[in-house]
């Protein structure tokens, strides 16, 4: 993805923002090639955000630097501006344009006008599903359509990086789907992407990705590179007929990492698997839970996440 002489879409080096005494982003460092889908994951109020602003020219750091396709994002903002775009979870359209005047609107900030314009305006509308619908009031349209149209405003300009931060929050899982199917056209094309999500399901479709833990980067890697390097302890799934009932039972027991529902089913992390595993069936047994299955698994990205998040607090927590 990075080939011939170009620097890697994104830079990051020792970045580090503080708000008085408070340390959001604490001397990070990451690369980003060409052309990759890249996650940046981490609960609410990690850091996420103010990194987005800082590699957007928004936010100055307090130390550290970072360059986004070669420029300076704090030396070269203006001319960094026009070679990103930014989609943000609370949409950056006007309600109250229509859809092709919010198109026009944001060509114009952009300066894509004339034929360019009608060229970008048609391909968006075809690819968010809008053609026949620009006249229609940007408020009428649904969270998913809202969504497309979105990230139609935020490439209008083509931009080499994209900045995607938690785009799929609030919205139904189909849109999800097919909003992330856009996503990957993007990036064949040649689009380098970083997205902020919540969502285990789509980080796992990154090529890379970093978790972000108040403001210290925890892991780094590849979905399948995180899994192996990042897990702290086996995964045991259990199937069993009152799950609600049984997730406190095997908590009191105090002898696991974890103990957390997936839906119907409970997902216990622990270092000595086999050796529990008969122990959990006797326990859910007592107490009169019928227990269909017990069995070692591999770990979810959502099981590393946890795992993750609780070792950093662990450690973050002593210093």
């Amino acid at each position: 993805m990075n080939n011939g002489n170009h620097p890697p879409a994104i830079e990051v080096d020792g970045l580090t923002k503080k708000f008085g005494s408070f340390v959001a982003v604490n001397n990070i460092s990451f690369t980003v090639p060409r052309g990759e889908i890249f996650g940046f994951l981490g609960p609410n109020g990690a850091g996420k955000t103010t990194t987005i602003r800082m590699l957007l020219g928004l936010l100055t750091p307090t130390s550290g630097s970072a360059k986004v396709v070669g420029l300076d994002v704090v030396k070269q903002s203006e001319a960094l501006r026009k070679r990103i775009g930014y989609m943000s979870q609370k949409f950056s359209l006007y309600n109250d344009l229509r859809v092709e005047e919010n198109l026009n609107f944001y060509g114009g900030v952009y300066g894509v006008r004339g034929q360019k314009l009608k060229e970008r305006k048609k391909y968006i509308l075809q690819m968010a599903g809008l053609t026949g619908r620009e006249r229609e009031l940007t408020k009428n349209l649904s969270g998913g359509w809202k969504q497309r149209l979105a990230l139609g405003v935020a490439i209008i300009h083509q931009p080499e990086v994209l900045f995607l931060d938690e785009p799929t929050a609030g919205v139904d899982p189909i849109s999800r789907r097919a909003f992330w199917e856009l996503i990957y056209d993007l990036a064949e094309q040649g689009t380098t992407i970083l997205v902020t999500t919540h969502y285990m399901d789509e980080a796992e479709h990154c090529q890379e990705l970093v978790f972000i833990q108040r403001g210290h980067l925890v892991a780094q890697g590849s979905p399948e590179q995180v899994k192996i390097e990042q897990m702290h302890g086996d995964v045991i799934e259990i199937d069993c007929d009152d799950a609600s009932r049984a997730v406190p039972l095997l908590r009191d027991l105090n002898l696991f990492e974890e103990v957390a529902l997936y839906g119907a089913l409970i997902h216990v992390v622990t270092n000595q698997a086999e050796a529990h595993m008969p122990l959990i069936r006797q326990t859910l047994a007592d107490s009169g839970i019928a227990v269909t299955g017990v069995e070692r698994i591999a770990p979810s990205l959502e099981d590393v996440f946890i795992s993750s998040a609780r070792q950093a607090e662990k450690v973050l927590g002593v210093r």
